[in-house]
C-alpha cells in the first residue's frame, strides 16, 4: 500500500483513505496503484464486509485526474482499466460507501458514483467538470439510472457544481451530515450493513446493480437465481433460530 492511500481495518469495516490532501487528492500514479491494491485487499479478506472510501483533509474528496501528471505524460484517451473503480475495473462483490468530505469533481464524482452508497458532509460540492477542460466523461452513463434525464444533461453539459443537499434531494446522496460527524455516520451505516447476513447482503447488492440492465422479466428470473443459494445456506436457518431465541445471530457466511 502506498502512502497515497491508507488502509484501516475497523472490525468488519475497512476505511480506505485517499491521502494527497495538498493536491486535493487528485488521482496520480501512486493513488491509482494504491487504490487498486486496497480494493483487491478488501475483496480478498473474508472478515471484511463493508468498505468506506474517503479522503484526507476537509477541502477535497477528490479533484479528479492529476492534470499536471496527465500533461507530462501527454495522456489522451485513458487505456481500459486505467482507473481503480470498484465493481468495474476491480472485482468487488461487497458493499462500498463513499464518505465525501470535500469537493468531488470529475474522477472524484466517478468514485462516489461507483460506490453503492454515499454519505456527504454539509456544503460539499460535486461536479462533472470535464466539459470545462476539454475532457470526456463516458463513465457517467450510469447516471441515467440514478438521476432524471434533464438533471443528468444539466450536470454534464454545464460542468456546474451541485451541492450535496441538492443531490440528496435527487437521490444520488444517501445522507448529508455536519462535517465533523461524517465518519461517524459512514461507520454507523457500514456497521449496520455488516451486522446483517453476508450472503443476503451480497445478493441484494448484486440484484440492485443487475436490475438496471435487464427487462423486468429478466431481472425477476435472475434475482430468483441470486437468492436461491441464500435460502439454502446455514445462515438462512440461523437467522430465524436467533430471532426465536432472542439473541444476535452468529453469521458464518455459509
Amino acid at each position: 500500500m502506498s502512502d497515497a492511500v491508507l488502509y484501516d481495518v475497523r472490525g468488519q469495516v475497512v476505511v480506505i483513505t485517499m491521502n494527497r490532501p495538498d493536491q486535493r487528492n487528485a488521482i496520480n500514479e501512486a493513488m491509482r496503484s494504491g487504490l487498486f491494491d486496497a480494493w483487491r485487499r478488501f475483496e480478498a479478506d473474508p472478515e471484511a464486509r463493508v468498505a468506506i472510501l474517503t479522503a484526507a483533509g476537509d477541502k477535497a474528496f477528490c479533484a479528479g485526474m492529476d492534470l499536471k501528471e496527465a500533461r507530462e505524460r501527454s495522456l489522451g484517451v485513458p487505456p481500459p482499466g486505467y482507473f481503480p473503480i470498484p465493481g468495474d475495473t476491480v472485482p468487488v462483490s461487497k458493499p462500498t460507501i463513499a464518505a465525501v468530505n470535500g469537493v468531488a469533481m470529475a474522477g472524484g464524482w466517478w468514485f462516489a458514483q461507483a460506490c453503492d452508497l454515499c454519505v456527504a458532509a454539509e456544503g460539499v460540492k460535486f461536479a462533472i467538470s470535464e466539459v470545462k477542460v476539454g475532457r470526456g466523461a463516458p463513465w457517467a452513463w450510469p447516471l441515467a439510472h440514478m438521476l432524471p434525464q434533464r438533471v443528468m444533461a444539466e450536470i454534464l453539459m454545464t460542468g456546474r457544481a451541485f451541492s450535496a443537499e441538492r443531490l440528496h434531494e435527487l437521490g444520488f446522496v444517501n445522507q448529508v451530515v455536519p462535517g465533523p460527524q461524517l465518519m461517524d455516520a459512514a461507520l454507523a451505516l457500514a456497521n449496520e450493513i455488516a451486522a446483517n447476513a453476508p450472503l443476503s447482503v451480497k445478493a441484494c447488492r448484486a440484484m440492485v446493480r443487475m436490475s438496471t440492465e435487464m427487462t423486468s422479466a429478466q431481472a425477476a428470473r435472475a434475482a430468483t437465481d441470486l437468492f436461491e443459494p441464500v435460502y439454502r445456506s446455514a445462515d438462512a436457518l440461523e437467522g430465524p433460530r436467533a430471532f426465536a431465541e432472542k439473541r444476535a445471530p452468529r453469521w458464518t457466511g455459509a
